[in-house]
């Protein structure tokens, strides 16, 4: 399932593509995805444009301007497990930007949906959702009623968001039991965090993924304090990740069709039995070796030694 660095990697592939384009046509292929798509779907976006395009948590949402008389609605859309984008001109010169890492026609079996939109410059361009698996989905919803959507309400701090720091982490975890990993993973408390970055911020920071969440606030030691170690490696490591392009894992894909390459620069996430790479300050090598745990049903991948 692509994690918040994923989403955010494809949503500035799009922006330059789609924000203050008018949508002139959709070609709908199939009538559902996941979920159905919502009801006369193309014709309620035909002649409409695209405010912009934002993110939240895993969501892309698109903000598309009022119809005559109407007014503005947002689309809500999630990638699933094997959904991507890509950008097509219309003169068929070829994909941009860049070129795909595996070739699929635009009319290929797995092309779902087909957004024909033309920029303020008057060229055209189609912006074709691809999703082998289904998955993925989109929903639409009033412009004025989107904070309060079932999908979104309920969403949790954005870890790249101004708000977001020691203080917050120890408030939001504060009297909790559930092990550190699991309320890193509470979509309701922090959100857009998946497995592999919280088992690399956790790393990063030297927090033991099985500790009592509500510790982080009080729990003591050499060093920063532990809610500014992980807040900062969270941080770090999301940032680190879209700089990269994503982890990619399996099927997901950039707008350009790109790979992401950012799981060369795993520390603990896949290395089961292999050395940890951590370095202290006197510039010994860990002398750990990364384990994996299961741990509510997910793979925790974590160094015994220096995650206390």
């Amino acid at each position: 399932m692509p994690e918040l660095p994923e989403v955010e990697t494809v949503r500035r592939g799009l922006a330059p593509h789609v924000e203050g384009a008018r949508i002139v046509s959709v070609t709908q292929r199939r009538a559902d995805l996941r979920f159905p798509f919502p009801e006369r779907f193309a014709e309620r976006l035909a002649g409409r444009r695209i405010a912009a395009l934002s993110r939240r948590a895993k969501y892309l949402l698109w903000h598309v301007d009022a119809p005559q008389g109407g007014e503005p609605d947002a689309l809500i859309s999630h990638l699933g497990m094997s959904g991507s984008f890509r950008v097509v001109p219309d003169s068929g010169d070829g994909i941009t930007p860049g070129a795909f890492a595996h070739a699929r026609g635009i009319a290929g079996p797995h092309d779902h949906l087909d957004m024909e939109l033309q920029g303020e410059d008057g060229r055209r361009t189609h912006v074709i959702y691809n999703d082998p698996r289904r998955f993925g989905f989109m929903l639409m919803t009033p412009e004025a009623g989107l904070a309060t959507h079932k999908l979104i309400s309920g969403i949790g701090i954005e870890p790249l968001g101004n708000a977001f720091g020691p203080d917050t982490l120890a408030r939001l975890f504060d009297g909790k039991a559930a092990p550190l990993k699991a309320a890193l993973l509470d979509q309701s408390l922090v959100c857009g965090l998946g497995n592999i970055y919280v088992c690399e911020a956790l790393w990063q920071a030297g927090l033991s993924p099985f500790a009592p969440a509500g510790r982080i606030g009080t729990q003591q030691g050499r060093g920063p304090h532990p809610a500014v170690r992980l807040a900062e490696a969270v941080r770090d490591v999301l940032n680190r990740a879209i700089e990269a392009g994503g982890s990619t894992l399996r099927d997901h894909r950039q707008t350009d069709g790109q790979l992401g390459y950012f799981q060369h620069s795993f520390h603990v996430y896949g290395r089961e039995g292999e050395p940890c790479r951590r370095r202290a300050r006197s510039g010994r090598m860990c002398r750990g070796v990364i384990a994996r745990t299961v741990q509510s049903g997910r793979s925790t991948f974590h160094c015994p030694i220096c995650q206390r």
